[in-house]
């Protein structure tokens, strides 16, 4: 007979003795379970003790989470969270080095858990752990020990970061500034300042004051990838946390001090594999560097500007007057008005006086700045712009000025100028550290294809928007391909003609014509089920390789990590918290076990609970698309599992491997685009013999019956 719903069969270990095998009764209060297993060891005053899984981070049974028991669980009989916290903070106030040393290490592997952090906390044990970080006495292990359990129970947002004391932070940053450390202090102490940055204006301030930008450029410089992640996440958090002029003044001065050169070489083209933390961080630099444009490109030309109307003027004497030679000179002021409008019209502006162009935000003063940079940086490649275009009589010009004014905008559509920094994209460009002034030199590479696309087309003023249209499909293939640097981005989108738009284009027409006709669709239709069930069983594969979830708060990018996959048997989903930098863990070390037959429903977006309790992930659209929860049967409750996916991929192939748990059909862009793949290719492999033969858009008819059968031959009878 099968034992009730509510009782779990389990094992519970006591050091040296016999384990029990137990059946646990859910539904019996946990007090009363604790005092049976005492019991049945001899032990008395049970509520001394609790019971603890014995694998992973060891984390005690509360009435909250003992539904997370299940069958064949290994569970052990320790000391009680209050007197284990009282028993460690007592020790940690002795004057035994050794037995500091010891407490600490075990207070590191206890800190995780919610129920120990509390007890700690509770008795004041951040304010010792204070005392020790603060005192400094042990430069080495022990400071590093401190420093790892502090940030553990603060990372449980019992308490805010705001309350740490001015001395405290200040002691923390003297480590950083310090010369002589030890590796393991300098990384720790800094993802502590990057928490109180990005935690607290007013420490923030201190934080900035403190730890000069040079400091922060030589732990960089060090050949310590832990310690360089955990300085660019610390210089990204003061760069966000700056006001943008402050932030301005912050980058010119890191772009002085070589910063860009270093990343390019000895980060981004270091042998070593760049991490996912410091490619998000890298991506989030990019963005602040990106973000100083905005203000220039939401600001209109001002027509009483004297220093405006001076730019514009340099840039028509740039293209028209030679050095040292003006045209204009003895003329009347009519006479000179009416030839530099003349010249403005050449230069493309549509309107005789350029300043009504640049008033339309975006791009507004920064298509000037573009079209400056330009003329002063290649005054060749303008000059000959300008000069082979105003002096056409084909109407086939290109308009220089109207044409930079909308590559601008279309540059910062591209390169997202203006938008805020994602919680958790990586998606930098190493061709932007690369290059000084790498916005305008993209301009000037741009601004050259898009005269050449213009002649390739023979184009005239009305094609305009289509040409711009061109360009953009140039552009976007190159910056995807990621080139490294501007002269690889060069190469490619200039080998991108329009001949060769062209025959993309063609070729995704011809492609979706051929899949269209009734035939092939009728084809695609039978074909479909099948591979809808390949596309499953590639889903249910993928979730049992597992993948490494990131921990998202409210308050912080967190680097902690987490591992998830699916069991063999596709019957339970295996959980548990991994250590930064390892490799994903076997399943069957995995300390949280799951039962695919509790899940009930797959949520996503902002329906998931963790984006509910969170406001800040309420705003922030790129991270409310990667979440996802699974919510299960959590005794009478219902319970979830949250998740946060590294990236959209990742997100597409999780909810389709959940919902294929569930029974449910797979809906993301993902399965829409592998579909239309494996379509693609057995329609191509079914149709291989009919190359070149014209599939008729109807079957042919059926002809009509004979009137009459006697051609049929009746093989019953027998011929003499």
């Amino acid at each position: 007979m099968a034992p009730p719903r509510d009782v779990v069969k389990i094992a519970v270990q006591k050091r040296d003795a016999i384990p029990q095998l137990i059946q646990l009764d859910q539904a019996k209060p946990l007090a009363a379970v604790l005092k049976e297993v005492c019991d049945a060891w001899s032990l008395a005053h049970s509520e001394r003790y609790a019971l603890q899984f014995a694998d992973g981070h060891k984390r005690y049974i509360t009435e909250s989470n003992r539904s997370e028991i299940k069958n064949g669980s290994i569970l052990c009989l320790s000391t009680a969270p209050d007197l284990e916290a009282e028993q460690l903070l007592g020790v940690l106030e002795s004057r035994s080095r050794e037995g500091r040393r010891e407490a600490l290490q075990h207070l590191v592997l206890l800190a995780p858990d919610m129920t120990f952090a509390q007890e700690v906390i509770s008795r004041e044990g951040l304010q010792k752990l204070g005392t020790i970080i603060e005192e400094g006495d042990d430069l080495g292990e022990e400071l590093a020990l401190a420093l790892q359990v502090f940030l553990e129970l603060m990372e449980h947002g019992v308490v805010s970061w705001e309350t740490l004391s001015i001395p405290f932070v200040k002691k923390v940053i003297r480590y950083v500034n310090m010369n002589l450390m030890d590796p393991s202090v300098q990384p720790l102490a800094l993802r502590l300042l990057e928490s109180v940055t990005l935690s607290s204006p007013t420490l923030g301030q201190l934080v900035k004051s403190e730890v000069p930008l040079d400091r922060l450029l030589v732990h960089l410089q060090v050949m310590n990838q832990q310690l360089q992640t955990k300085a660019m996440a610390l210089l990204t958090a003061l760069l966000q946390g700056a006001s943008p002029v402050d932030r301005k003044h912050m980058l010119d001065y890191l772009w002085q001090r070589n910063l860009r050169q270093f990343i390019y070489k000895s980060i981004i083209h270091s042998a070593a594999p760049l991490g996912d933390e410091m490619a998000h961080h890298l991506y989030v630099l990019q963005s602040l560097t990106l973000g100083l444009l905005e203000q220039r490109m939401r600001t209109p030309l001002d027509p009483y500007s004297q220093e405006q109307r001076e730019q514009l003027q340099a840039l028509r004497q740039a293209a028209f007057e030679l050095e040292g030679e003006s045209p204009s000179a003895g003329l009347s002021a009519d006479r000179r008005r009416s030839l530099c409008a003349r010249e403005f019209r050449k230069l493309g502006f549509t309107n005789s006086n350029p300043a009504q162009d640049l008033e339309r935000v975006p791009p507004g003063l920064l298509a000037l700045d573009n079209m400056l940079y330009f003329s002063k940086h290649a005054p060749s490649a303008y000059s000959r712009f300008v000069l082979e275009n105003s002096s056409r009589e084909d109407k086939h010009e290109c308009p220089f000025a109207r044409s930079s004014i909308q590559l601008t905008v279309l540059l910062c559509e591209l390169l997202r100028v203006g938008e805020p920094c994602s919680e958790t994209a990586q998606d930098f460009s190493p061709m932007f550290f690369s290059q000084d002034q790498s916005f305008h030199e993209l301009f000037c590479v741009s601004i050259q294809l898009l005269n050449k696309t213009w002649k390739e087309m023979r184009a005239t003023q009305e094609d305009f928007d289509k040409v711009m249209q061109v360009v953009r499909e140039q552009l976007a293939r190159t910056l995807a391909l990621k080139p490294s640097s501007l002269e690889l981005f060069r190469t490619k989108v200039n080998a991108l003609t329009y001949a060769e738009v062209l025959r993309l284009r063609q070729t995704e027409r011809l492609h979706q014509e051929v899949t269209l006709a009734p035939p092939i669709l009728e084809l695609r239709e039978k074909l479909k089920p099948e591979l809808m069930g390949l596309i499953r069983q590639q889903r249910l594969l993928r979730l049992c390789e597992g993948t490494l979830f990131r921990k998202i708060s409210s308050r912080r990018r967190q680097d902690k990590l987490w591992f998830c996959c699916l069991s063999p048997n596709h019957k339970v989903l295996q959980y548990g918290d991994v250590e930064d930098g390892a490799s994903p863990p076997a399943p069957e070390s995995l300390p949280e076990q799951l039962p695919v037959a509790d899940l009930r429903a797959l949520l996503t977006g902002k329906d998931c609970p963790h984006v509910r309790e969170k406001g800040s992930l309420k705003q922030n659209k790129d991270l409310c698309e990667l979440a996802f929860s699974v919510s299960y049967d959590h005794g009478e409750e219902e319970a979830y599992l949250n998740f946060i996916a590294p990236s959209k991929q990742e997100f597409h192939l999780w909810t389709d491997g959940l919902s294929t748990l569930l029974g449910s059909p797979m809906g993301s862009e993902q399965t829409r685009l592998d579909l239309e793949q494996l379509l693609t290719m057995e329609t191509k492999l079914r149709l291989l013999e009919l190359e070149n033969v014209p599939i008729p858009e109807q079957p042919p008819p059926i002809p009509p019956p004979p009137t009459n059968f006697n051609f049929c031959y009746d093989c019953s009878v027998t011929e003499p």
